[in-house]
């Protein structure tokens, strides 16, 4: 049941009633609008912290008002060590996600040998809902795909909570 009418992100998370999990799997993300603070990251090697910043107010008050409904967001990282200077990035802002509610966890890649794991980055919402994310080579956005065929959720499901039982909470997770 993949379907090409992906419904808009937003909505989605905001129509989640109890869950919604987030599984990365890059190493390096080159979208557009985060390719000037990775430069000042590889300048300076500071991030801008500021919630109230570029496309942070949007994104923290769907995850505040999200858990403030009682929906659990969980976020798992699988990365490679030593990590990129995305990852470097990415974990220094980890906080702002944090603080807005998200429960993140990182998993070494060498720790996901032994796992199933689907092709591409995704969103499971009450696990039932799943939005694919496709990427360039690159790392930019390529596409999206949306499907709620139960076997697909199975799968998705199965495999971001074999990933989070291994993962280490980001509090504990250094770079």
């Amino acid at each position: 049941m993949s379907r090409t009418d992906v419904p808009d992100f937003g909505e989605l998370l905001r129509s989640a009633e109890h869950s919604a999990v987030h599984l990365e799997m890059r190493d390096l993300y080159a979208v557009g609008d985060e390719a000037e603070e990775i430069a000042q990251f590889k300048r300076t090697g500071t991030v801008d912290l500021d919630p109230t910043a570029r496309w942070w107010p949007e994104w923290l008050g769907i995850v505040r008002e999200s858990v403030s409904r009682g929906v659990a967001i969980r976020r798992a990282r699988i990365v490679s060590e030593p990590v990129t200077d995305y990852i470097r990035w990415e974990h220094a802002v980890t906080s702002l996600n944090v603080g807005a509610g998200e429960q993140v966890r990182w998993l070494p890649r060498r720790l996901a040998s032994d796992l199933a794991l689907p092709g591409n980055d995704l969103w499971l919402i009450d696990d039932s809902r799943v939005l694919f994310h496709w990427f360039t080579g690159d790392g930019d956005w390529a596409g999206h795909d949306f499907n709620e065929d139960p076997a697909v959720v199975k799968m998705v499901r199965d495999a971001f909570h074999a990933v989070w039982e291994r993962a280490i909470p980001h509090e504990r997770f250094t770079v």
